[in-house]
């Protein structure tokens, strides 16, 4: 597949190098307690399927609509949540801003979208098919430290011969750029002088290089100003005037950009449900607004599964290519459904087919093998998750460096596609794939995520 592992005294010697590239670029993350470290990556880029790479950056169009229009269905989303609102209280809250935003706002709360979203897949092994884990509509991290990582091992390519790898073979990655460049449509769409983008964080953000590459690439491209708050922070500083044109420190804000906000632990207290409240009933572009942002609910990932469901939100040929990419999606609200109890009883006969999903994003959440057999045991509270097959992608052979440690073992890889899409009332501004991320793991983990510790940064290499 056109690499070569090198041995590991060569192997040492590139983390050596990787170290020093990430250092000069602001390949970084910051470390627990303080300090600077690079951020968690693959020594070299990971064998991927061209064809199924291309299928997958093919989907973004049709995936930006499809979120588009079921943010637009209210009825559709109450109803589909309803389940998961009775099991889940973070679910609910949710629930209550988009419901108080509504009776606030009415239709004109779907006046303007942005979307920065990030599908992700896995090849599965046993079949060879493209098969979606899931479609992320808020915070969608990693574009610019992805980018970084994909520059280097282009580098690696024209410096390192030895290693084996072919330029061509490694897709260009602007994902910077295109993130950026959708706050900043937003931004122009809203109009307004001075006007600031607002980038929602967490209270000691670790992975802030990720963030801020995108807040200088919007001044440096755009000449658009960026402030950073968290939503306690911004519950006390923000106003909204009577015209619902919003405010921070006597600045207008045109585009609110979320890099938090999507986990019960980014509200703590009623100020930060104050803060998202305040900003979603203002007139500021939302990334994502809170419909966006129930969009990505694993419910309703497994609901627009079912047949016929695609084809209430997106034409034919693109619900037949989107559908290509399900894989099995089992809704547990109703554990006496016919379908839903076979599935139950053969994941509990073999947890190893299966996974189970909270209503979660940030990793570190879902339940597998006898942890997930053990909860459908139970029975209790079934309704705030979903049940997924289980995806098997082919293992590779690489090296990983996280905090400085090198390890060399067989991994798994998942490609997730960034997309991007801005809309004032029916004109649709942006629209398209923008970019890529590799994220690679242990083979023996189940989890992913590199933030919550489970992956690392990679590209593709395409065979």
């Amino acid at each position: 597949m056109g690499r070569l592992l090198p041995g590991e005294a060569r192997a040492a010697r590139l983390a050596g190098q990787a170290g020093v590239w990430a250092g000069q670029r602001g390949l970084v993350v910051r470390r627990r307690g303080g300090g600077l470290t690079a951020a968690p990556l693959a020594l070299l880029p990971t064998p991927f399927p061209r064809g199924e790479f291309e299928r997958a950056v093919g989907l973004a169009g049709p995936l930006n609509r499809l979120v588009d229009a079921v943010s637009r269905d209210g009825a559709y989303l109450r109803r589909v949540l309803r389940g998961a609102r009775g099991h889940d209280e973070f679910t609910a809250r949710l629930l209550g801003v988009y419901e108080a935003v509504r009776a606030r706002k009415g239709e004109a709360m779907h006046a303007r979208a942005v979307g920065v979203h990030r599908s992700d897949y896995m090849v599965d092994e046993p079949t060879g098919r493209l098969l979606q884990v899931e479609l992320n509509t808020i915070a969608s991290s990693f574009g610019a430290l992805g980018t970084l990582v994909s520059d280097m091992h282009r580098q690696w390519a024209g410096r390192y011969p030895e290693l084996g790898l072919d330029p061509a073979a490694l897709p260009a990655n602007g994902a910077t750029g295109h993130i950026a460049a959708a706050l900043a449509c937003a931004h122009g769409a809203w109009g307004g002088e001075g006007a600031l983008a607002l980038v929602v964080v967490q209270p000691g953000e670790l992975n802030e290089f990720d963030q801020q590459w995108i807040q200088e690439t919007l001044w440096e491209r755009h000449g658009i100003e960026t402030a950073r708050r968290t939503l306690a922070e911004l519950d006390r500083e923000l106003e909204l005037a009577a015209d619902d044109t919003l405010s921070l420190g006597g600045a207008p804000v045109a585009v609110v950009y979320f890099r938090a906000g999507y986990s019960p632990a980014d509200y703590p207290t009623e100020a930060e449900w104050g803060a998202r409240l305040t900003i979603e009933q203002s007139s500021a572009f939302k990334c994502p607004s809170i419909q966006y942002h129930l969009v990505g609910a694993k419910k309703v990932q497994q609901d627009l599964a079912q047949p016929g469901v695609l084809e209430r939100f997106l034409d034919h040929d693109e619900a037949a290519a989107l559908r290509t990419c399900f894989a099995g999606l089992w809704s547990l609200d109703d554990a006496e459904a016919p379908a839903t109890r076979a599935a139950l009883a053969d994941a509990v006969a073999n947890p190893g087919r299966y996974v189970l999903k909270p209503q979660r994003e940030g990793g570190g959440n879902n339940l597998y093998k006898q942890e997930m057999a053990a909860k459908l045991r139970a029975g209790q509270g079934l309704g705030a998750y979903i049940l997924m097959e289980r995806i098997n992608p082919a293992p590779h052979a690489n090296y990983l460096v996280r905090d400085g440690e090198l390890r060399r073992m067989d991994t798994l890889s998942e490609i997730g596609i960034y997309s991007t899409y801005v809309r004032e009332g029916d004109r649709v501004l942006l629209d398209g794939p923008a970019g890529h991320v590799l994220r690679t793991k242990d083979a023996a983990s189940d989890e992913g995520g590199v933030a919550a510790g489970f992956a690392v940064i990679d590209s593709p290499a395409l065979y």
